[in-house]
Parts: C-alpha cells; sequence; structure tokens
C-alpha cells in the first residue's frame, strides 16, 4: 500500500502560510483492499514523533479528501505528520512524513517599516550587516516588501519564488513571506532589492496605485530568537534596475547604483500584515527558442515556438556602454516583428553593459509573448537564449490525449493558457496594459482549470482577495484586487463571489472554502436582491448597464457587438437566481436553515417571474438566441416539462447559424455541456470540430499555441483583425475543456458526492474521434479513462477507479448498460448497441458532411474545389449543389 499526495490545506509541506485549522488530506494506491477501513493521523512537533501533541486515534470516520487537526498552534514552529489507514482487506500502510511550518504570530513586529522616496525610477537596496555568535542552520527570514521585492543573504538570493509579495488588495491586507536559511558564525549581510510591482505601477482603467514609495519590513530570527530587523539603522542604495513596472519592463545597468544613505522608519500603508496566501511564482518550465528569424524589415526576431509568461535569459557579452534592448510580442505580421496589440505596454528589457560577459534576466516584471526583437547585439546565438517560463507553484492533475492532432494541439493551447494567465492571481491576459483579475473570465474557467491543475489554494487566495476587497468598497468589483475600480460588478462578473466558491466545493469536497467565502457569497446575492427592491421587487434583475454575453458574434448594432444580442436583464435575471439557489445550498451545508429557507424562497420567486416573463404558455422561450437557450437550460430555470423543446430549439438556433456557434463569454462555457446534457453529442462534437470562425479549431489552423481572446482575432490570411481589445492569451473560450473532460472522457464528481469519492463515468464517443485517453487525479484519487472505437464498430473501453472510491459506469452505446464499479482496473471490449454520432448521409446537409475527417479524402478525389463552397450553402445536400 502506498500512500502518496499528502498535503496540508491543499499545499504540499507549506512553509508560513497562513493555515487557521489545518485540514490533511491523503490518497492511497498499490493495494488490493477496494475502501478505507480506518485511518489514523499522528502530528508531532518531532520529526521522529517521540512527542505526539496530537492522535486522531483509530478513526472510520477519517475522509483522505480532509481532516482538520484540532489543535491550537504556536508561531515559529514545524508539525511533523503522517497517516496511517488500513483498507478493508486488511492490508496496512503508513506514509512518509509531511509537515506544516507556522509563521510569526499576530500583533507587533521586532522590525519597523523602512522606505525610500527619493528615486521614480532606479530602484532601492536595502542593506544591513549583523554579527552572529553561531552558526545556525534553520534560521528564518520573514519579510515584505512593497511593491516587489527580493532578499539576499551573504550574496545569495533567498527562495526560488519572482515577483513577490504578490498581487492582492494592498488596502486590505498585506502578505509577508518565510524563508528558510542558514546563518554563518560572524559577520552576515542582508539585502533587500524593491522594484515597483502592482502595488506602485499604474494598473487600472486611470484608477490610483496602491501606493507611492517603497517600503520593507523583515525580521530574521529562530522562534523567538532574534538576530536582525528593520530600523533605521539600516542604508539603502540605489540599485542596478534603472526603471521597471509591470507593463513597460525593465531597464538594467549593471554598476549603475551609487548613492548610499539611511533608511528612514515609516508609518507602512496600515493594512493587515499576515501570513502569505499565495503559491509562490516559479520558472516552471524553461524552453530554447526555435528559430531565429531575420524579418523583410531586416529585424532579428527569436521565435520561442509558443506563445509564453515569464522572460528571456540571455548570455550578454557586448563592449561597456552597449545597449541591448529585447521587444515582447505575440505574432508576426508580413513576417516582420509586431506588438501593436499590446496597447501603451512596452513590455521592453533593456540591459546596458558594463563589458562583462554575464547571464542576465529581468527581476521585477514579466511579459507575455511568442517572440522577441533582439537589438543592439551584433551577432545571435540560439543557445545564448533560454525561456524562462512563470506561473504559481500549481500541480499538474489533468491529462487528455486524442488520436486528433488538432483536438491535442487546442488542449495543449488551453493548457499553455491556463499556465500563462495564473501567475498569481487569474488574469484575463498576460501581455498588454491590462493583465488584470476579471471575474467573469475566473468563474467560467474554473471548473477546466481544476480538471488541469489543482486549483484550489490558488483560487482560494483570489477569492479571500474578493471578499477584502468587498469589505473595502462595499460590493463586488469586475475585478480582483481593484485597482481603484470600486463600482458594483455586473451581472455573471460579479456572481464570480458565488459560483467559484460553489464549483471549488464540488470539484474539491472541501467545505472549509464555503466557510471562508460565506459573507461574501450572501452579500453579492443580497446586493442583486437589493437592486430588484429598487426596482419595484419585480424578481427580474432589470440592470441598466453590463457586459452582457460579451464578445458573443450575435449582436446587429456595431455600437452593441461586443455585448452579444441576448438582453439584458435576462442574463442578469439567470445569474441571480444562479447564485441566490448557490447561497442557499451553502447556507443548508453550512448547518443554517434559517438562511436556507429565506435564499430558498427567494431562488423560487425569481424562477417563478423568469418563467412568466421569458416562456411562453407552450414552454418556448422567447429570448431567441443561442445564449438565452443555453443560460435557461445550464442554470435549471425552466419547467420539467420545457427543458426537451427547448434543447431542441438551441440545436435549431444552431443548425440556422451553419451549425456554427455565436456565443460569448457566458453561452461558449456552457454550450457543449448543455448540448450533451440534453443527449445532443453530435451537435457538441461538432462544434469542436467546426474549422471556420467562429470555432475553436480557427485559431489552430492558423497557428495559434494558446487560446485567443476573439473567435476572430486573426483574418484568414493571417491578418491582425483588431488592435485595440485583441489578446492572442486568453483563457476564457478554453472553458470548453470541461466538456472535453465531463463528456468526450466522461469523468465527472458524482451530485451527492463532490471530491470525486463517487464518481458518475459517462464517457460520449464519436465517430470524428477513434480513441481518447483521459486521466485525472483528482481530490480522492486518480481516475483514468480511455475509449478505443474500433474500424468493426465495437468499443474498447478501460476504467480505472481509485482506493476508496466508487464509480458508476454507463457504457456508451450499450442501450442504458451501466456498471457499479469499486477500485480497481477494468477493460470492456464489446459491439455498439444502436450507435449514435455516425458518419452523416451522403445526401444530407454538406456543411455536416464536410466536418466528417474520414469523408475528407473522398471529397479530395472527387469534389475538387469543395472547401470553397459558401457556407450559406451548407443546408444543401451535396447532390444538390
Amino acid at each position: 500500500m502506498k500512500i502518496f499526495d499528502c498535503k496540508t490545506n491543499h499545499m504540499t509541506n507549506p512553509l508560513g502560510f497562513y493555515l487557521g485549522t489545518p485540514r490533511v488530506s491523503w490518497k492511497v494506491s498499490d493495494t488490493e483492499g477496494k475502501s478505507q477501513k480506518n485511518a489514523r493521523i499522528y502530528v508531532s512537533e518531532t520529526p521522529n514523533f517521540t512527542q505526539l501533541i496530537y492522535d486522531s486515534g483509530v478513526s472510520e470516520e477519517a475522509s483522505s479528501l480532509g481532516w482538520e487537526i484540532p489543535v491550537k498552534l504556536r508561531p515559529y514552529t514545524r508539525y511533523y505528520w503522517k497517516v496511517a489507514v488500513e483498507a478493508d482487506n486488511g492490508e496496512h500502510g503508513i506514509s512518509e512524513t509531511s509537515w506544516f511550518e507556522t509563521a510569526k504570530p499576530d500583533g507587533p513586529w521586532d522590525g519597523q517599516w523602512i522606505g525610500y522616496w527619493e528615486s521614480d525610477t532606479q530602484n532601492p537596496v536595502f542593506c544591513k550587516d549583523f554579527f552572529v555568535d553561531r552558526e545556525v542552520e534553520d534560521a528564518r527570514i520573514y519579510v515584505c516588501g512593497l511593491g516587489v521585492y527580493e532578499v539576499f543573504l551573504n550574496g545569495e538570493k533567498c527562495g526560488d519564488e519572482y515577483l513577490a509579495p504578490g498581487c492582492n488588495d494592498y488596502n486590505m491586507w498585506l502578505q509577508y513571506q518565510t524563508y528558510e536559511v542558514r546563518l554563518k558564525k560572524g559577520e552576515n549581510h542582508i539585502e533587500a532589492s524593491l522594484g515597483n510591482g502592482w502595488y506602485k505601477s499604474s494598473m487600472g482603467f486611470g484608477g490610483p496605485d496602491y501606493g507611492s514609495d517603497f517600503c520593507l519590513i523583515l525580521e530574521i530570527r529562530k522562534g523567538e530568537q532574534l538576530f536582525c530587523a528593520t530600523d533605521a539603522s539600516w542604508t539603502v542604495r540605489h540599485g542596478d534596475i534603472i526603471s521597471n513596472s509591470i507593463y513597460n519592463g525593465e531597464w538594467y545597468a549593471p554598476g549603475s547604483g551609487q548613492k548610499i544613505c539611511a533608511a528612514k522608519t515609516v508609518e507602512g500603508n496600515g493594512a493587515k500584515l499576515m501570513p502569505r496566501l499565495s503559491l509562490p511564482v516559479r520558472i516552471k518550465e524553461k524552453i530554447r527558442p526555435k528559430e531565429l528569424i531575420h524579418t523583410p524589415a531586416g529585424e532579428w526576431v527569436l521565435d520561442m515556438g509558443q506563445n509564453m509568461t515569464g522572460f528571456v535569459q540571455f548570455v550578454a557579452d557586448a563592449p561597456k556602454g552597449a545597449k541591448i534592448r529585447l521587444l515582447h510580442g505575440e505574432i508576426l505580421q508580413e513576417g516582420n516583428f509586431y506588438n501593436k496589440n499590446l496597447r501603451s505596454a512596452k513590455a521592453e528589457y533593456v540591459y546596458i553593459s558594463d563589458g562583462q560577459r554575464r547571464l542576465v534576466s529581468p527581476h521585477f516584471t514579466y511579459y507575455g509573448f511568442r517572440y522577441v526583437k533582439i537589438e543592439g547585439l551584433s551577432e545571435i546565438h540560439l543557445e545564448d537564449f533560454t525561456g524562462c517560463v512563470l506561473y504559481s507553484d500549481l500541480e499538474d492533475t489533468g491529462t487528455l490525449t486524442t488520436d486528433h492532432p488538432k483536438i491535442n494541439q487546442l488542449i495543449s493551447n488551453i493548457r499553455r493558457g491556463q499556465k500563462s494567465n495564473f501567475l498569481d492571481f487569474p488574469t484575463d491576459c498576460p501581455q498588454r496594459d491590462e493583465r488584470m483579475g476579471w471575474t467573469c473570465d475566473a468563474q467560467v474557467f474554473l471548473n477546466t482549470a481544476c480538471f488541469n491543475m489543482d486549483s484550489y489554494a490558488f483560487y482560494s487566495k483570489y477569492l479571500w482577495d474578493m471578499a477584502m476587497t468587498q469589505k473595502e468598497v462595499g460590493c463586488v468589483t469586475e475585478i480582483i484586487p481593484a485597482f481603484g475600480e470600486n463600482t458594483p460588478a455586473c451581472s455573471a462578473w460579479g456572481d464570480a463571489a458565488t459560483i467559484m466558491p460553489w464549483n471549488l466545493y464540488l470539484f474539491y469536497g472541501d467545505k472549509t472554502i464555503l466557510q471562508q467565502q460565506y459573507e461574501c457569497m450572501k452579500q453579492w446575492a443580497d446586493y442583486e436582491f437589493s437592486q430588484d427592491e429598487k426596482d419595484g421587487g419585480s424578481r427580474l434583475w432589470k440592470l441598466k448597464k453590463g457586459f452582457g454575453d460579451w464578445l458573443a458574434m450575435d449582436h446587429d448594432d456595431p455600437k452593441e457587438m461586443f455585448l452579444g444580442a441576448t438582453d439584458l436583464t435576462y442574463i442578469s435575471t439567470a445569474y441571480y437566481y444562479y447564485s441566490t439557489m448557490i447561497v442557499a445550498q451553502t447556507a443548508r451545508i453550512l448547518g443554517n436553515q434559517a438562511a436556507y429557507d429565506l435564499y430558498f424562497t427567494r431562488a423560487c420567486e425569481i424562477k417563478d417571474a423568469f418563467t412568466k416573463e421569458y416562456v411562453t404558455a407552450s414552454g418556448r422561450l422567447a429570448i431567441n438566441t443561442q445564449t438565452a437557450y443555453i443560460l435557461a437550460l445550464y442554470m435549471g430555470l425552466l419547467p420539467d416539462n420545457a427543458v426537451e423543446q427547448n434543447a431542441d430549439a438551441l440545436e435549431a438556433k444552431l443548425l440556422s447559424n451553419n451549425g456554427y456557434l455565436n456565443t460569448g463569454f457566458l453561452g461558449t462555457a456552457y454550450i457543449c455541456q448543455v448540448l450533451s446534457a440534453a443527449g445532443k453529442d453530435e451537435a457538441a462534437y461538432r462544434l469542436l470540430f467546426n474549422e471556420g470562425t467562429p470555432s475553436w479549431l480557427y485559431g489552430v489552423n492558423l497557428g495559434a499555441t494558446t487560446v485567443w481572446e476573439r473567435w476572430n482575432s486573426l483574418n484568414p490570411d493571417g491578418s491582425i483583425s483588431s488592435e485595440g481589445m485583441n489578446s492572442f492569451n486568453h483563457y476564457a473560450y478554453g472553458s470548453v475543456m470541461e466538456w472535453m473532460y465531463r463528456y468526450m472522457a466522461g469523468i465527472n464528481p458524482a451530485a451527492e458526492s463532490p471530491g470525486f469519492k463517487k464518481a458518475v463515468l459517462t464517457p460520449r464517443p464519436n465517430f470524428r474521434l477513434k480513441s481518447v485517453e483521459a486521466s485525472l487525479n483528482s481530490p480522492a484519487g486518480i481516475y483514468t479513462v480511455g475509449w478505443h472505437m474500433e474500424t468493426d464498430k465495437t468499443i474498447r473501453l478501460r476504467v480505472q477507479v481509485p482506493f476508496d472510491c466508487e464509480a458508476r459506469l454507463i457504457l456508451p452505446f450499450s442501450n442504458g448498460r451501466e456498471e457499479l464499479l469499486r477500485a480497481g482496473s477494468y477493460e470492456f471490449h464489446y459491439k455498439a448497441i444502436k450507435p449514435l454520432g455516425e458518419p452523416p448521409e451522403i445526401d444530407g446537409p454538406f456543411n455536416r458532411l464536410k466536418e466528417c475527417i474520414p469523408v475528407r479524402p473522398l471529397l479530395d478525389k472527387y469534389f475538387a474545389g469543395w472547401q470553397n463552397i459558401p457556407r450559406f450553402h451548407g443546408q444543401d445536400s451535396l447532390a444538390r449543389l
């Protein structure tokens, strides 16, 4: 028996994080047992467990999804823990030792805030020499620097993270980090280099910076023993970074920092210092450039081979005073470097040589890019350049591959887009003068993110920040952190306050996130209710201004084209109902019956009002857009007897649009799921395999390596469709990958069992694919589903169910056959009964026929020029054409 993935608060061996009441979890493999009979958790302050401070005893209630450690934690303390598990067959196992370490106690610091404000550009470096009378192997540095910082002890950088302390609502709370360090006997030298970061850069749309002055607080100690702390005895000098900002980049000139003066104690900004919540941002991947391009314009441009977030590290060997400049962009135009879609963001790195050969890279900025234009180097060698991919320290959990290279490329694009935008908080894009935590983008992508990577801790910090911002400004804002944008969010954007914690709970089975966010969730639902009451209490939210179905392609008015054609009151009321029902369900889970009754009653009233306003007596929706059907079906707003006909109406709406979607951020997130839930897998697959615009494979065919902000970010000839708002690394439309996991592969947590202890496996093969292989290291263990459709229409299906879990498998094309599976590996090989999703008939609509991959070689052979048939002829049959 192997016990693995032992985590505390969904993190492996967290050092100096805010822990609350710690919650430990584990997984089991390599056993003949099917289920956990009991478990026993031990906690000690010593690694050999000679002195236990907690012993759960043998417990049949201990859940591997999470077990709270009911111990009052002491500061400055590392706690060791392990778990012993007994299986139902008598097998025993015990885990390796894991640990978590507390940070400082609440209350005043011995260190003081020190600051510097004499230079708006060149970075300050705070310095201190201090004496230690003995070697100390396991000292700790507790530190927060604003805007961002790096700490060096005796010339070595402490830790391997970038852009600490991270991005959050600095007006409400400040994170400090903990680093484990070694102090040498005698003189030690500590330095903290500060950059502007998010704190001192103009990030919002004209909103104020959070702060104008650099400041630092730091302590070096071992438990109660203090070795060094910030105070007026520290000095400060100019560093070698001449200028830096998140959007514009960095200028670095080694040897340029000279002026030295005394640091000054300052008040700080008054926000609460607390242990970190942010996962560290690290170099998670390193890639070599694919090609050095000499463009028609005479430029030298590196092609990294993929769109990425981070920076380029390179060997600089140039004469003293030489200026090397790197410019970053996402695409080429007419073969030349292009970055106008970055708007005002300069996204440059400038190195001014001191004549020494050195390895250089930015310290206090990052870029979103594929192409790097190089100026100032007489010779360029590819081997001197390395792409350093930055994102938060998240673990991969899901894999999904098919036999179709374009679908595999799309999957890769979605994963790359997630990594690119998960840099401390979920940004909309990583390259232009925006890079903000838009709440709608975050909420529509959350489930896909959780399938791909263990995202609980990452989103928990983001939601904490949402609650802090709500306390500060009195509302949920459209971006988190707000960066001065303090107006209430509109529907779908503000509804992230309820949808995100609810979906995290469903995925991970940990109600801690509901406890953390409950007040924020209620306040948002109450805000929607208050807006309704101001308008007369109709239980329709008559929102006057919002983003609608953002970037949908079904509006006729160019002035309103970004909002889509779906009525704003309709959208707002749908989300009003959805959020209110989520709050009701949350209240019930948390044991608050009175709140459940209140919000459930409200939700029923909203649904009744919605039905009266938007559903005709015959059950037909009055709003005839794709997104209108999608939201009503997904959110459960329709009477039971109207579900089927409106699913049919959605399919008809798609067919009337030649089988293409025209949805924006809201409708796209759920369209394939709604179709498959209604048994219309063929329509969902058709959308996935469409190659014209708008479709997911349109970008793939034009060489995309990440998901675009717009369906038509590039024109068919490769020219950019718009400069003003056009990101080539925007993950929102990647939300389709949730459907791939849930339906194409068929991996779902059971509704009655959040966290995957029970699963429903419903793979949905389709003739467009021969095989799909999926794996999910779920909160409960590793599920795998693989299906292969053979030429004689037999299906080979392989399934793995993890220990202590069970799954209800619904075999595809088997006339409803079900299997209840306990832990183990299974294989099914059978003839499909009444197979669905077969290739289209030859006399069927041509738009459907041409999407059938096996048919295309025949079209090429017997019907030359078929690719050029206009889409508006697509409803005709091939014979008629």
